[in-house]
């Protein structure tokens, strides 16, 4: 396993691979994702992140099923100290509401950070997390607001540095600007989609964003931001026929660039997977995917990227498709 350290070096040291366990609990078995948690801790994998809405989606789910497997895999195995945990506020629905994300959400208020963060930590059974987003962003709230609510958490102790999922670029800059004025903890892990294919102009996924060139200028402006990229695999597309690709992928310059993908992963001795993987976490730009799974298999193949350099002529000819 490889490694980098969050917040420019002043956060947790992390593996160069995240797990993402969002259907642990629900759609995704204990026994197997527990097995899942096992064979990554053992391949060097310290970074998991979940969230207090995953998955509520699932039939029967309220979103506590995650956190909860979660801790109760860290408890088992005595993981804690060797775990990076990051999980995630404001996606939930309101308290009483009879409809659900995506359709509403609590958003990012002092009193729903306060108590998504008391939340959080009763169900991972932990005094503290390691890395706390605002999941989603709340333009009703003022980021003075929030961002002191987030400043809050990190003062008492619950979190040791915060990030924001889902936001636009423009949104991060006003709050680290914001916090960088009043002396208080600021966003430097960005946790965006982001994978090889670029969506068409405008597609996007309702409440979640796309890491697109603004994002990514401002990430490499700041040598204290991280961007975590989820949907890095677009959901089995680029390996398995049965997986269409997405709607806002699908479209010519697309396929010109899955041509060029399956080409340089040949030459590379490595799948398609592990090739854009690859191109993620060695670029100039500080990657860390998020990657999900749901066996051991699937994860074995993935972490075959840890270790994959592509040449710098293959790294050119992906970047230049």
């Amino acid at each position: 396993m490889r490694y980098r350290t969050l917040a420019g070096g002043k956060g947790p040291e992390v593996s160069i691979l995240c797990l993402g366990i969002l259907p642990f609990g629900s759609t995704v078995d204990e026994q197997t994702s527990f097995a899942v948690l096992d064979r990554f801790a053992e391949a060097g994998g310290t970074f998991v992140d979940t969230s207090n809405n995953y998955s509520l989606w699932a039939p029967g789910g309220t979103g506590d099923e995650s956190e909860l497997l979660l801790g109760r895999w860290l408890r088992s195995r005595g993981a804690r100290d060797r775990t990076v945990v990051a999980t995630k506020v404001g996606a939930r629905p309101p308290v009483g509401s009879t409809r659900i994300w995506p359709e509403v959400w609590e958003g990012l208020s002092a009193k729903v950070v306060a108590a998504g963060i008391e939340g959080s930590l009763r169900r991972l059974g932990t005094d503290h997390v390691d890395l706390y987003y605002a999941h989603i962003e709340d333009r009703a709230v003022p980021v003075a607001e929030t961002v002191g609510a987030f400043a809050e958490v990190v003062r008492s102790g619950a979190a040791r540095v915060i990030g924001a999922s889902n936001h636009a670029a423009w949104r991060v800059a006003e709050a680290r600007q914001y916090a960088a004025a009043h002396g208080l903890p600021a966003y430097t892990c960005v946790e965006q989609r982001h994978t090889y294919l670029w969506p068409v102009p405008g597609g996007e996924w309702g409440a979640q964003w796309y890491a697109r060139d603004d994002m990514q200028d401002f990430v490499a402006a700041h040598d204290d931001m991280t961007l975590m990229a989820y949907g890095s695999l677009v959901h089995g597309a680029y390996s398995r026929a049965d997986k269409p690709l997405l709607p806002p992928y699908d479209h010519p310059m697309s396929q010109r660039r899955l041509e060029v993908l399956r080409e340089v992963a040949r030459e590379a001795g490595a799948t398609p997977n592990q090739t854009v993987l690859a191109w993620q976490m060695g670029g100039p730009l500080p990657i860390v995917p998020v990657v999900g799974v749901s066996s051991v298999a699937q994860l074995d193949e993935v972490l075959g990227a840890v270790e994959l350099d592509l040449d710098p002529a293959l790294r050119a000819r992906l970047d230049a498709a």
